[in-house]
Parts: C-alpha cells; sequence; structure tokens
C-alpha cells in the first residue's frame, strides 16, 4: 500500500486544538477524508474519521491497523501540513 496523494485544508479556528484537516489517497483508488490534524501538549498528531456512537462516545470510520501504517499516514499528512505553513510564511 502507498499513499499517493495527501491533501491538507489548513484551519485557524480560535480556541480550537484543530489545525488542519487531510484527504489521502492510497494506491491512487481509495481515499480517506476528514482526517484531523491536532496540536497535543506533544506536539502535532492525526485523528482518524470517526462518528459518535449513541452512548456518546467516539468511533472511528476508517483506521490503520498496526503502528507501522499510523507512523505512515501521520508522517505524511504532517510533512504536508509543513509544507503548507511554509509556503504561507514565504
Amino acid at each position: 500500500m502507498e499513499i499517493t496523494s495527501v491533501n491538507v485544508r489548513k484551519v485557524d479556528k480560535e480556541g480550537s486544538r484543530m489545525r488542519g484537516i487531510a484527504s489521502v489517497l492510497l494506491d491512487d483508488s481509495f481515499a480517506v477524508h476528514d482526517i484531523r490534524i491536532i496540536e497535543g501538549e506533544s506536539g502535532l498528531f492525526i485523528a482518524m474519521p470517526s462518528r459518535k456512537t449513541p452512548t456518546g462516545g467516539y468511533r472511528d470510520i476508517a483506521h490503520p491497523i498496526n503502528p507501522e501504517v499510523r507512523a505512515m499516514f501521520q508522517d505524511k499528512i504532517l510533512e504536508a501540513y509543513n509544507n503548507i505553513k511554509e509556503e504561507v510564511a514565504e
């Protein structure tokens, strides 16, 4: 599996820890939308798309099954996010 495209939209919402929204294309054939980029205490991380359950919790709609794939998603998405930040600063 290869991430063939990453699109990131920066979000500037005062009082929110969310910094952006990403969409990822896998093998030019499968898309995952609404991956959130969150500012945590230890830096940026991603949160996969989720939906609220009837009990008030949240459940991921799509997510990596192992740590290696999660790291691949996070690395590619944060790289694209940082590239957007650099373009805005120039």
